[in-house]
């Protein structure tokens, strides 16, 4: 019996939102996806805060997460939605 479905892997990854490095500790990825930074997280961005007429931008810092997920796919040769050859 040959197989019919090969799926495939696939990752996501996503940040998450810029935020001060110091409350960056709290935050969580969305549901589904795994953290793969920790603590602080990682200070490659900046965030901004407006203060009456002025947008002031400071470093900050965000997490890294990820997801896998199995996408259904046919094996070499095979097509159709039950997979089925020639």
């Amino acid at each position: 019996q040959m197989k019919k479905q090969c799926d495939q892997k696939l990752l996501i990854r996503m940040k998450t939102e810029c935020v001060p490095c110091s409350l960056n500790f709290k935050t969580q990825c969305p549901a589904g996806y795994t953290k793969i930074t920790n603590g602080t997280g990682i200070p490659d961005c900046r965030y901004y805060l407006e203060i009456k007429t002025h947008t002031l931008s400071f470093p900050g810092c965000r997490h890294h997460c990820m997801k896998e997920f199995e996408q259904p796919e046919c094996c070499k040769g095979r097509w159709g939605p039950d997979c089925m050859g020639k």
